[in-house]
């Protein structure tokens, strides 16, 4: 079956990208915050109980992220001025308020990210268009702006969500990784904003059980090479960050650290996903 969103586009043959300030690396922190449906099989620590109703192993773990470990990680971004560009479930909205409100005060980026993590996209097809529309609608009431980005829970689309999509105004979707640059879709309109299966939490602790010491060699790693890459035409570096995954206490000091390396980095513009895709607008036309 052909891709028919996107055609294939090798990087070296593709006018240079330049972002604000000469940067090389445009860099943000893909935040998911994301609410779970007791009783639903989700995202699991421990798949042996993960077919349980209820299943206190795997959920109680998954609500440890709103209700303490994004308060410690809050804390970091803080200090290393990171707004996050956060993936939201819109039933957090009524379920965690505290947590937009705190996002809300430091200017956070918000993106649709379904309704919960606990319906992927294809589950909602037949009522696809008015799902979408009340999953935007109940983020811009919650938080005030109107998303302009998209990823689905798990990465899911339809065929028919990035049209969809772009009906409701929206810029931009996440959930295909395949570029370390934005790129316009055939939808007119709408741009593809990298994201990253790689540098992604959920993987690297739960999946490969990587030490700290190895996340942040990781990190280092991965802007390391971006940034040799952006000599003549500049990257996206994403880190994508679970709550209850990273924001563990015995893990929160190694984000630290890896923040620390990344916004000091020379030649790295530390931005939001919405300021991405704006500035690839404005610059790279359509």
């Amino acid at each position: 079956m052909k891709n028919e969103l996107y055609g294939y586009s090798p990087i070296i043959d593709r006018p240079a990208i330049t972002w604000p300030g000469g940067a090389r690396v445009a860099f943000y922190v893909g935040l998911n915050v994301e609410h779970f449906v007791l009783g639903k099989p989700s995202t699991s620590i421990n798949q042996g109980t993960a077919g349980l109703v209820p299943d206190p192993l795997n959920h109680g773990w998954r609500d440890y992220g709103p209700r303490v470990a994004i308060w410690r990680m809050i804390d970091i971004f803080d200090r290393h001025g990171v707004r996050p560009s956060v993936l939201l479930n819109s039933d957090v909205a009524a379920e965690y308020p505290q947590i937009i409100e705190a996002g809300r005060a430091r200017d956070w980026a918000w993106l649709a990210h379904g309704k919960n993590n606990s319906t992927v996209q294809a589950e909602v097809e037949a009522e696809e268009r008015a799902y979408l529309t009340e999953v935007v609608e109940t983020i811009e009431k919650a938080t005030g702006r109107r998303p302009r980005g998209w990823m689905g829970p798990a990465l899911s689309e339809t065929f028919q969500t990035p049209a969809l999509l772009a009906e409701l105004g929206l810029d931009y979707v996440m959930d295909w990784t395949s570029d370390d640059q934005p790129y316009w879709t055939n939808v007119p309109g709408l741009m593809s904003v990298p994201y990253t299966l790689e540098l992604n939490d959920l993987g690297l602790f739960t999946a490969h059980s990587i030490s700290g010491p190895d996340f942040v060699r990781i990190v280092r790693d991965q802007l390391d090479q971006l940034h040799a890459d952006a000599e003549h035409s500049g990257r996206v570096m994403s880190l994508a960050l679970h709550p209850f995954v990273t924001g563990q206490a015995f893990r929160a000091k190694y984000l630290d650290q890896a923040l620390e390396y990344v916004v000091n980095h020379p030649g790295v513009w530390t931005t939001t996903s919405d300021e991405i895709a704006a500035h690839y607008a404005a610059t790279m036309g359509a």
